[in-house]
C-alpha cells in the first residue's frame, strides 16, 4: 500500500512539474515571438514585408535596412547622447541609492521606520504629475534642450531602488559594520569597503534597472530635449517612425527598433546571474 502511495505522489509531483515547463515555454513563445518578429522584420526586404500571408524567415536575409537609416539618420550621434544619459544618470542613481539605503538599514534614530515609509509612499504619485512643474522648475534654470533634467534627478535617489538595496543591506550582519566603526573605519568606509563589495549582486540589480530606464526613456527627453543633436535612440526612433507615408519603409523602421533593444539583450545575457540572484537574494528579509 506504501509503496502506491509513494508512485502516486511522484505521478502528482511529475505531472505538476510537466504542467508548469509547459506554462513556462508558453509563456516563453509568447513573450519572444515579437522579438523575433522586430529583428526578422528588421533583414527582410519590403517585398517580404507586404507578403500576404506574411513571411516567418527572411529570405534571404539582408542588412540593407540597417545601412540605409544610417546613410541618413546620425544614429551615432543618438547612441553617444544616449549612452551619456544613462552611464551619468547610473552613477547617480547607485551613489544616491546607496547612501540612503546604508542609513536606513544600519541607523538607529527616532522616526526611522515613518520616514521609510513615506519615502515609499512617494512611489504612488505618478511620475507624469510631475513634469509639469519639474519642466517650468528647469526652464527657469535654463536647462532645457541640456542633459541636465535627465541626469541631475538620478543623484536624489529613487524610492524603489533604495527599497531592494535597504533590504538586501539587512541581509549582511551588523557585527561587520560594529567591528569595521570600533577599528576607526568611518561611515562612508563601511560603506565603499564593507557593505559594497558584499552588495554587488544587489547593485548589479540596480545597475541594469537604472540602464534600461534610462536607455529606453521616451517621455522625459521628448519634454526636455528641444533639437535634433540632443535627440537619443527613442527619439531618434519616433522621428524615424513618424516621417511622412512613403518616405520610410517597414525594415527601417524595424532595424532602428532594434538598434534599440539589442543592446539591452546583450547587457541582460551578459550579467542576468547577477540581476537572477540579486532579485532572489532581496526579497529574502525584510
Amino acid at each position: 500500500m506504501q509503496k502506491v502511495n509513494l508512485r502516486g505522489i511522484r505521478a502528482t509531483r511529475s505531472i505538476g512539474a510537466a504542467l508548469v515547463y509547459a506554462g513556462l515555454l508558453f509563456g516563453s513563445i509568447f513573450m519572444l515571438v515579437p522579438l523575433y518578429w522586430l529583428l526578422a522584420t528588421s533583414v527582410m526586404s519590403i517585398a517580404q514585408t507586404n507578403k500576404y500571408p506574411p513571411s516567418l524567415l527572411p529570405n534571404p536575409a539582408s542588412l540593407q535596412a540597417f545601412r540605409e537609416i544610417f546613410s541618413f539618420y546620425p544614429w551615432g550621434l543618438y547612441l553617444r547622447n544616449t549612452l551619456q544619459i544613462s552611464l551619468i544618470a547610473l552613477i547617480g542613481t547607485l551613489l544616491s541609492c546607496m547612501l540612503v539605503a546604508y542609513g536606513f538599514a544600519f541607523f538607529r534614530f527616532r522616526g526611522r521606520e515613518v520616514l521609510f515609509f513615506v519615502m515609499l509612499s512617494t512611489m504612488m504619485l505618478p511620475g507624469i504629475v510631475r513634469i509639469v512643474p519639474l519642466y517650468i522648475g528647469f526652464s527657469k534654470l535654463h536647462w532645457l534642450n541640456t542633459i541636465l533634467p535627465l541626469t541631475l534627478p538620478a543623484f536624489f535617489g529613487s524610492p524603489f531602488y533604495i527599497f531592494l538595496l535597504r533590504q538586501f543591506f539587512r541581509t549582511i550582519p551588523t557585527e561587520l559594520v560594529d567591528a569595521a566603526t570600533i577599528d576607526g573605519c568611518s561611515e562612508l568606509g563601511v560603506l565603499f569597503r564593507i557593505i559594497a563589495p558584499l552588495s554587488n549582486t544587489a547593485l548589479a540589480v540596480v545597475a541594469l534597472f537604472s540602464f534600461q530606464h534610462n536607455w529606453e526613456d521616451f517621455m522625459h527627453p521628448l519634454v526636455y530635449l528641444q533639437t535634433s543633436k540632443m535627440y537619443t535612440m527613442a527619439l531618434g526612433v519616433y522621428s524615424l517612425h513618424a516621417a511622412p507615408d512613403g518616405t520610410v519603409t517597414v525594415p527601417q523602421v524595424m532595424a532602428s527598433a532594434s538598434l534599440m533593444v539589442l543592446p539591452v539583450l546583450v547587457i541582460f545575457a551578459l550579467f542576468q546571474r547577477y540581476f537572477i540572484e540579486g532579485i532572489a537574494v532581496t526579497g529574502l528579509k525584510g
